[in-house]
């Protein structure tokens, strides 16, 4: 009888043993023989998600327009306020998929938890994406998506902000007297989704309607390249030119500047330049969009999607308003 009551004893101080060795990675360190001992490292093993610091960095297209200032900005304040987030902002000198591709590889060699993305193009910067994912990189985008599925979308409906543009081109040719004529589109490139559907969407204002659109031409976002393009255009006799983004707008509104105003020209974002174009009676109007908001809420969602929220891949739509020289501030 003492032997069996004994070998239990023995039994059930092996077996206690054992459960300490699996309370957390440190006390697996220690000596099984000893009692567990709290550490730095195993109440850090234990810190619920809500209070983990996050690195999360913002890769835009380019580093040329306010309007991705703006973006940060948004992100920048999302970041404070949350204050658990380790906040950077990336991007290339000129819009160039490879150098996107090297911002997104750098972000996650430097071990970022998630992503904020304004893809330059739809389908180049997959592939980087899958391996980011597969490092447990989390992607929300802003702006522009790629196709691939993020956490969330924050972006402007380009399409519809498009249509509005135009019609509020066509409206000002009409009051002014003008139901035909040439318009030129000036565009980033072929690629960039955000900026083709806005071109689909202005087209589409133009329907059934007696004016010809040109063929779109390509600055890359540029304002120098796009100035050259809408003076092309100028010279060839449109009676206006719509502009896709800052750079392509910027351009166009210094060209019609130059040609002497007799152009409509009307564009995308705010920015002071485009601003101070509106204010002379240079450009017609611009859609200005919130890329604060994109920034802002961009974070914050990234910051849900970590800690364990489904964002289920929604697109927000964070709005436009047409800016034109009766409403300008």
């Amino acid at each position: 009888m003492k032997r069996k009551l004994l070998s239990a004893l023995l039994g059930a101080a092996m077996l206690g043993t054992m459960l300490v060795g699996c309370g957390s990675s440190a006390d697996k360190a220690a000596d099984t023989s000893t009692a567990a001992v709290s550490t730095p490292e195993a109440a850090a093993a234990s810190t619920p998600a809500a209070d983990k610091k996050f690195k999360v960095y913002l890769i835009t297209m380019d580093q040329m327009d306010q309007y991705w200032v703006n973006i940060d900005a948004g992100a920048k304040k999302a970041a404070a306020e949350l204050g658990n987030v380790e906040y950077k902002w990336s991007a290339p000198d000129v819009k160039d998929d490879a150098k996107q591709i090297e911002c997104i590889n750098n972000a996650v060699a430097d071990k970022a938890d998630a992503i904020l993305l304004a893809a330059n193009g739809p389908d180049a910067v997959t592939a980087a994406l899958k391996e980011a994912q597969a490092a447990g990189v989390k992607i929300v985008y802003v702006d522009s998506a790629a196709k691939f599925d993020g956490e969330a979308t924050f972006a402007t409906d380009n399409t519809a902000a498009g249509k509005t543009a135009g019609e509020e081109m066509k409206k000002a040719l009409e009051a002014a007297g003008q139901t035909s004529g040439k318009i030129g589109i000036i565009n980033v490139n072929a690629a960039t989704a955000s900026c083709v559907a806005r071109e689909t969407g202005f087209r589409s204002a133009f329907e059934g309607s007696k004016f010809e659109l040109l063929a779109t031409q390509y600055g890359e976002g540029d304002a120098a390249k796009s100035k050259d393009i809408a003076a092309n255009y100028i010279t060839s006799g449109v009676v206006g030119i719509f502009g896709t983004n800052e750079g392509s707008t910027v351009g166009a509104g210094n060209a019609i500047q130059e040609a002497g105003g007799k152009v409509i020209g009307v564009g995308f974002d705010k920015s002071d330049t485009i601003l101070s174009l509106i204010k002379d009676g240079v450009l017609l109007a611009t859609m200005a969009q919130n890329p604060d908001v994109m920034g802002e809420k961009g974070v914050k969602a990234a910051v849900d999607a970590l800690q364990g929220k489904s964002l289920g891949g929604a697109v927000t739509d964070t709005g436009v308003s047409v800016i034109n020289k009766a409403n300008i501030k």
